[in-house]
């Protein structure tokens, strides 16, 4: 790791060792807060393990809401990092929820393509896919979805702890051809544990250095 790496990471880990603030929740786009700092939007399957990797992100315990219930993130929400803020984290509604009425799942994706299409300040959007599944159809959605938006985005591994090393590896490769296809990709993959907290320096690193440059 360069002297320049090393100093991204400190920083990272200074940044999110300190305040981090829910903001709010926004239903709709009026609702959205002023753009007045870098966002870094994170997107993810349902039970992808997109709370407990924010809160593993911000060593926080209860900063995003864990559930079993699919689609339990509805609305698009907000946390200030940093006091003044820095950097300002949205939880994006979880996508692929087969149980949700296909009236809401309209809604959530009109939500999340305005938002994407509108947000001057978004600097990437962070794609979480589960290492046990791979891409899924649904995952490819979304990344198609970004790349029409002409939204930077970085695919990131999740629950790396529950599969075998071989499994991963392969899962890995898997993702990294598929990520070599779309124009928006960001080119590095990062692979997490929320459980044993690999790859969040990594990560926390990658969000400051696209919120920053």
């Amino acid at each position: 790791m360069s002297e320049e790496q090393d100093e991204h990471s400190e920083r990272a880990r200074k940044l999110f060792a300190g305040p981090v603030e829910f903001l709010k929740s926004a239903p709709g786009l009026k609702f959205l807060p002023d753009p007045d700092y870098p966002e870094i939007a994170f997107a993810g399957r349902s039970n992808v393990g997109k709370s407990s990797l924010l809160n593993a992100l911000t060593n926080r315990k209860g900063l995003a809401r864990t559930s079993n219930t699919p689609g339990r993130t509805q609305e698009l929400n907000f946390f200030d990092v940093g006091q003044p803020p820095q950097i300002r984290l949205v939880d994006m509604p979880g996508y692929g929820f087969a149980e949700a009425p296909k009236d809401l799942v309209k809604r959530w994706r009109f939500l999340v393509n305005d938002f994407l299409r509108g947000r001057a300040v978004l600097r990437r959007a962070i794609v979480l896919i589960d290492s046990r599944h791979g891409i899924k159809p649904v995952d490819l959605e979304i990344m198609e979805m970004l790349d029409g938006a002409a939204v930077n985005y970085q695919l990131v591994l999740t629950k790396a702890d529950k599969v075998k090393a071989t499994d991963l590896a392969e899962t890995l490769e898997r993702t990294k051809v598929e990520a070599a296809k779309h124009a928006a990709a960001h080119p590095q993959l990062i692979v997490t544990s929320s459980e044993t907290g690999s790859g969040i320096a990594e990560l926390r690193t990658a969000i400051l250095e696209a919120a920053t440059s």
